[in-house]
């Protein structure tokens, strides 16, 4: 690309940063939905408020319940406790967790961010007491509420006319998003049957980003255990997803992209059951999400049943350690792709956001380091393509020679390949080390909560598309109807960068064609991804333009030609030694000549 070039791409992308940044929209409100789908847990919890109304006499609840009788009956009433990070609500029915806020985030249209609410959850703890099935969670509670130096703890308790207590201990320290979750006994336990007690977990999603579509994608419930290690649900899948557990499991979680809910134990659950479902006619719920899960009786009697929850964002710098392989929540791609981002990318990523606030500016910067340090790679890749440039015109002349026939083209190319000291594939050696990296960040900035909600130019949250224009249809092979701007910048400088690329090689026919067909496709296909990902693009082919602007003032295109003329006459002179590859990649070309040619003697055979 020459100078003129560079200045008018330049002015482009200055004038529409400029224009967009000035005359972006506010996001408009969220509309109301109503579910197409009846609520299960809307209709639970108004079996509860049922409940409450038509409560049986002492008389029928004595029959029925025995001893926890007077248990069976109570006035519900709430108790709120916070923390730097949380503001939980409690209830002195079940002794449960009725709410749950993540103080320092906001959903995409900046309401409370809820995980946990009375609508979209309930938890049962189901076994058998003195021979009748009994929820632990439907009974109610008396309170105590201390601190223990930083630590808030509230107790949930039941004491019996026969001795014996029931309670429920959870401990909030003074920030972080974990609670400590005991589940204690004194003689209540010997009149509880079976092996073990189920806990029961039911969990709508609801949309708290910007992209539904992403967020059902991104969104399941994974798992650990000793045996099988981490796994989860499939995120994609649009049927009812199941599994059903019969060894030990350590932890589950409810994920949802950005946010976490989770119950791990310090004894292991003795197994269970876990689903996802989704319908995707139903815009007001992500997913349904439950979890039945035992635990040993064994634990409760020897008063060990420990748990914790954690509540929380799915950011990799904080899950580390909460359990056992719970960072995988967060999926940084396969090896090496998950290397590179575990010990470079994110290293770096995180040591910019101590010092920059602006995480547009990081991106450039984070483009800059690692193009610097690709920089030798990319200085190879450009002499290789300058010296098939040089090469170009005698390309050129074997095809008009030979003419039709690919296989000899092949073979001559590459005798000119040997006289003049060039390896074809020197220019693609460079380019695939460097793809790890471009992967790299196609995982990075997706699992990045740090973008989530950071607004750049015209985009107001770089953790999800930008949408300022839209469109009255939807996209080909979408479905979308909007445009990403940063997506349609990288596009073009793609483009841009492909045809000047198509002006030194030697890159004829389809395979050129290809080369401009694939940023149109990538336009589509990146069009719903994070504006982070695509600035990130964008940026990384305005900062290879200036490389190769810098490279082209190094590299000699006469020094080049003189070489290989040099190269040409030496080996002319000495008969010339076929290098392994060259020797490797003619058998190849004389196999693949043999196999087309003894093809074409049969299909001749055939037809007489």
């Amino acid at each position: 690309m020459d100078r003129n070039s560079a200045i008018g791409l330049t002015l482009i992308a200055a004038l529409l940063m400029a224009y967009f940044y000035w005359f972006s929209p506010v996001p408009p409100p969220p509309t109301p939905q109503r579910s197409s789908v009846p609520s299960e847990m809307g209709a639970q919890d108004s079996t509860r408020k049922d409940q409450q109304t038509t409560i049986p006499n002492d008389s029928v609840l004595a029959a029925t319940y025995g001893d926890l009788s007077a248990t069976m009956k109570g006035q519900e009433s709430p108790l709120v406790v916070e923390n730097e990070d949380l503001k939980l609500t409690f209830s002195n029915k079940g002794g449960i967790l009725r709410e749950v806020e993540l103080k320092k985030y906001k959903t995409y249209y900046q309401q409370p961010l809820r995980l946990i609410t009375p609508t979209n959850n309930e938890f049962n703890m189901v076994g058998k007491y003195q021979g009748k099935d009994i929820d632990l969670y439907q009974l109610y509670y008396q309170v105590d509420q201390q601190k223990v130096g930083d630590t808030t703890q509230i107790q949930f308790s039941i004491s019996l006319a026969n001795g014996s207590t029931i309670s429920h201990v959870y401990k909030l320290p003074a920030k972080g998003y974990e609670i400590v979750y005991q589940l204690r006994s004194k003689g209540f336990s010997d009149n509880l049957g079976g092996d073990y007690l189920s806990f029961q977990w039911a969990n709508i999603l609801k949309p708290i980003e910007k992209d539904l579509a992403d967020t059902r994608t991104h969104s399941t419930i994974t798992y650990y255990s000793e045996a099988d290690g981490f796994d989860e649900l499939s995120e994609t899948s649009t049927d009812t997803e199941t599994e059903i557990f019969g060894t030990p499991l350590q932890w589950i979680t409810i994920k949802e992209k950005f946010f976490l809910s989770a119950i791990i134990a310090k004894q292991n659950f003795s197994g269970g059951e876990i689903e996802t479902a989704v319908n995707e006619s139903d815009t007001s719920v992500v997913k349904r999400a439950n979890a039945k899960l035992f635990i040993p009786l064994k634990n409760i009697k020897e008063n060990n049943a420990d748990f914790k929850f954690y509540f929380g964002p799915n950011d990799y710098q904080t899950i580390g350690d909460v359990a056992e392989k719970f960072a995988k929540n967060v999926y940084l791609g396969w090896p090496p792709v998950y290397w590179i981002n575990k010990f470079v990318i994110f290293p770096v990523f995180h040591f910019l956001t101590k010092f920059i606030s602006n995480y547009g500016v990081i991106i450039i910067i984070l483009v800059i380091l690692l193009k610097l340090v690709l920089f030798p790679l990319s200085y190879k890749s450009f002499l290789s393509m300058a010296k098939m440039k040089v090469l170009k015109p005698e390309l050129d002349e074997i095809k008009e020679r030979v003419g039709e026939d690919m296989t000899k083209v092949q073979q001559e190319q590459m005798k000119l390949y040997q006289q003049v000291g060039v390896n074809p594939i020197s220019g693609c050696i460079p380019v695939l080390l460097q793809m790890p990296i471009l992967f790299a960040m196609f995982y990075l900035f997706p699992a990045s909560i740090e973008l989530r909600q950071q607004p750049f130019l015209w985009a107001e949250d770089l953790s999800t598309y930008d949408s300022l224009i839209r469109l009255p249809f939807t996209l080909p092979f979408t479905t979308s109807s909007h445009i990403s701007i940063f997506t349609l910048l990288m596009t073009a400088a793609t483009l841009l960068y492909t045809w000047q690329n198509n002006q030194i090689s030697s890159v004829q026919g389809p395979m050129k064609t290809m080369s401009y067909l694939m940023p149109i496709i990538f336009l589509f296909v990146l069009n719903s991804f994070p504006s982070g990902l695509t600035f990130y693009y964008f940026i990384s082919t305005v900062v290879t333009f200036g490389q190769q602007a810098i490279i082209k003032r190094f590299v000699d295109e006469d020094k080049i030609r003189a070489i290989m003329e040099e190269n040409k006459k030496k080996n002319a002179a000495t008969g010339g030694k076929k290098s392994k590859f060259m020797s490797k990649l003619e058998e190849a070309m004389k196999a693949s000549e043999e196999t087309r040619r003894k093809s074409e003697e049969e299909r001749k055979k055939r037809k007489k």
